[in-house]
């Protein structure tokens, strides 16, 4: 498998978690971060690592007391398997000033069992699936939109293959992630849910309509997009209000972390995405509002990202808020030659907006300006965006 250089740059300083999706690379990532140093290495998707762990959360205690660590640091691997041993990292901490990076590819165990989060002693990242900057001059725009980046499939030459990976990939997130955590009770109905909700990848959640389609009630649907949400295969994208209550109340729109996972759940693997269709100018959208969420999570920047829909069905796909910058307002459009009318809604709510700026992420060649609105080659949207 090809090494590639991520955007992740966790502390050296203090202990961490690094969440992620499964797949995303995470320990990939970690044995590189810690290569040749000497860390102790827990396992727990490992059965019986799992098992003697569970039993007795106190040998990890054990282990750092007998003096082998010289680097000061272990790694916990899948911790959300025994969340008991979290009480011990955090007791470590404390007493020997051990370094802990802990992996999970959900936190939901963890917040539902009212696990110990180490209140601030470990800093939070997370892994994503690769970005665009991540990949460089390997990256592959129409590839990329019918099958993602999840690191797996990326040294998979043949379309059948990708395609087949992807689907492995949906059922292991049903068997493993879902089934084995016991997350929901009747995994039928889920599955069902899983495939409805990819064929409305981001649309604005209609909680009412899908549990119609589903065979289940509204707040079940909901409890089903919490789970997307806390095992990180998704996405939420806010409504924009300058009041963050008025914000919470309306609906979000709910994005999966992947467009090849996306299509996988949705069954249109097969489907050819052709330029110029709806289709394709959906699955630009998508990738590059992931994209987005993926690189503000690696700057840290503390970048605010919702959209705006009016009554009337005006709209805005992005809108990025920046401290001490003024408020962008993106849209996305996936063609190579942007018509003067497509612009419209960015004028209209660039006048209602005060101080704020637009822009019109593309795949235009060269960057232009169009009555204030600056139409970008969408990679270098996203650094002017400062993503």
């Amino acid at each position: 498998m090809m090494m590639i250089d991520r955007s992740l740059n966790p502390s050296r300083e203090r202990s961490f978690f690094l969440f992620g999706a499964r797949g995303t690379g995470k320990t990939t990532f970690l044995r590189s971060w810690f290569e040749g140093e000497d860390v102790l290495w827990i396992d727990l998707l490992d059965p019986v690592v799992e098992d003697r762990y569970a039993r007795r959360p106190g040998l990890l205690s054990e282990q750092i007391n007998a003096g082998t660590i010289a680097d000061g640091w272990v790694v916990v691997d899948e911790v959300q398997k025994v969340p008991r041993l979290l009480d011990v990292v955090h007791a470590e901490i404390e007493r020997s000033g051990t370094r802990f990076a802990l992996t999970g590819s959900s936190a939901r165990k963890l917040k539902r069992g009212s696990t110990n989060l180490l209140a601030g002693r470990a800093f939070v990242n997370h892994l994503f699936p690769m970005t665009a900057a991540e990949l460089g001059g390997t990256f592959d725009l129409q590839s990329a939109l019918e099958f993602g980046t999840m690191p797996g499939q990326l040294d998979l030459e043949a379309e059948v293959d990708k395609a087949e990976f992807l689907r492995a990939y949906a059922l292991t997130y049903l068997k493993e992630e879902i089934w084995a955590e016991h997350l929901v009770r009747n995994l039928d109905p889920f599955r069902a849910f899983l495939e409805v909700a990819a064929q409305c990848d981001g649309e604005i959640v209609n909680a009412t309509r899908i549990a119609r389609d589903v065979g289940v009630d509204p707040k079940t649907v909901q409890s089903y997009f919490q789970i997307l949400e806390d095992t990180l295969l998704a996405h939420i994208l806010e409504p924009f209000n300058r009041s963050v209550r008025k914000r919470q109340s309306k609906s979000p729109r709910f994005y999966f972390m992947d467009n090849g996972v996306s299509r996988a759940l949705s069954r249109t693997l097969n489907v050819p995405l052709n330029r110029g269709t709806y289709a394709y100018g959906r699955a630009f959208e998508r990738f590059l509002i992931a994209e987005a969420f993926r690189r503000c999570a690696y700057l840290k920047n503390d970048y605010r990202l919702s959209y705006l829909r009016t009554k009337d069905g005006a709209e805005i796909d992005l809108i990025v808020e920046r401290p001490g910058l003024s408020i962008a307002l993106v849209e996305i459009k996936s063609a190579t030659e942007v018509d003067e009318t497509d612009l419209r809604h960015l004028k209209a709510f660039r006048a209602a907006i005060p101080e704020s700026e637009a822009i019109c992420l593309s795949q235009e060649a060269l960057p232009r300006v169009v009555d204030g609105i600056q139409i970008l080659p969408w990679r270098d949207g996203m650094k002017k965006l400062g993503m």
